[in-house]
């Protein structure tokens, strides 16, 4: 399938370069063009294990291509994935400038054709009609430029409306194992209300749900859930949400156990063990960080406030988040009884392993 993703970042690029690796035709579009420069020439501007050789890879099979021309990406697509930042503003709720600005740019280059356009940015809830509407701004703006220039028949201005459909595709990547995530996902997660999108994004996945690609080929197909947008969006920020409120409870867990003497690694090991809980976000530390699980729980909160409920859970998850940085400062002072002048050693700045993304990492809070 003939398949454009816009945004290079860490979903974009490794959601491009994958599905060109499993045989899709794939052009990636960036505005940036220095990247653009690095990634013809094979390289990643990110670091992800893996990456570079599906890179380079798919680069040679012909199956991939790059560029900063947007409407060369719209021509190209069956499916058109929308892969951009949604950095948090200072109240929490995302940033979503870049989805309006390419769902916008979309519009304004469709030309004829179906197309079946696809939400990978976590957005807010409720964004799958925003971004059709957005769309049919763009058309609409396409189509005034269309008139004036007295070059098109009502039949094919009233084309251009009708000829898409919106998707939510939640990613649920980690950073430092997104190749692997991608050809080894628990489950597809599929917001839309068209039965033409949904065929179309079934076979773009196809060699994926059959396992094709995975390290345990003899797996069962992976599961592919259909819902409606709202409810995919939902799946995406309460997801981060839970991962978040475990790797906070086990740290409340530490704490207590640093006062009554008991060993949290063996108290973790003990509870993962029971299958209803699970082993997995069970390890004590300074804290989560990174470009995920901070913008999504606070987005979630905002969004919990927007509409009178307060999500006390998820507030209490982010407060013993924060003091557990100031925790590790306190063990700190402890043991060095005075800091200043000391020379400390961090060994890891970024929030999790094998990747460079120092986005929100808690090392960062330590330094400062």
């Amino acid at each position: 399938m003939r398949v454009c993703v816009i945004g290079t970042g860490y979903v974009g690029l490794v959601t491009g370069a994958c599905l060109a690796h499993i045989g899709h035709n794939v052009i990636c579009i960036d505005n940036n063009e220095e990247k653009i420069k690095l990634m013809k020439s094979g390289q990643s501007p990110i670091f992800e294990p893996g990456l570079p050789e599906i890179m380079q890879s798919a680069i040679s099979s012909g199956n991939i291509q790059f560029s900063s021309d947007l409407g060369a990406g719209v021509a190209h697509g069956e499916i058109l994935f929308i892969a951009v930042g949604t950095p948090p503003l200072p109240n929490g709720e995302s940033d979503t400038r870049y989805v309006e600005a390419v769902a916008r740019g979309i519009g304004e280059n469709l030309n004829g054709g179906y197309k079946v356009i696809v939400n990978k940015s976590t957005v807010p809830i409720g964004s799958g009609d925003w971004v059709r509407m957005i769309v049919l701004d763009g058309i609409a703006e396409r189509q005034k430029s269309l008139v004036i220039g007295d070059t098109a028949t009502n039949d094919q201005l009233s084309e251009l409306a009708t000829q898409f459909d919106v998707v939510s595709n939640p990613g649920f990547l980690r950073e430092g194992s997104a190749v692997y995530d991608t050809f080894n996902p628990d489950r597809i997660v599929l917001g839309v209300n068209s039965h033409q999108a949904i065929g179309m994004m079934k076979e773009l996945y196809a060699p994926i749900v059959e396992q094709k690609f995975a390290t345990d080929k003899s797996l069962p197909n992976v599961p592919v859930l259909v819902t409606d947008l709202s409810s995919a969006e939902m799946i995406k920020y309460a997801a981060n949400a839970f991962l978040a409120t475990k790797i906070s409870f086990i740290n409340e867990v530490a704490n207590i156990c640093d006062r009554v003497g008991a060993d949290v690694t063996q108290v973790a090991k003990g509870i993962g063990l029971d299958s209803r809980i699970g082993s997995k976000f069970l390890q004590a530390g300074i804290g989560w960080g990174g470009s995920c699980f901070p913008k999504d729980v606070s987005a979630l909160i905002q969004t919990a406030d927007d509409y009178g409920y307060e999500a006390q859970l998820m507030k209490a998850a982010v407060t013993v988040n924060e003091r557990q940085r100031l925790i590790a400062l306190e063990k700190l002072q402890k043991a060095l009884k005075i800091l200043k002048g000391k020379t400390v050693g961090l060994l890891g700045l970024t929030f999790k392993p094998d990747t460079d993304d120092l986005r929100d990492a808690p090392a960062l809070m330590l330094i400062e």
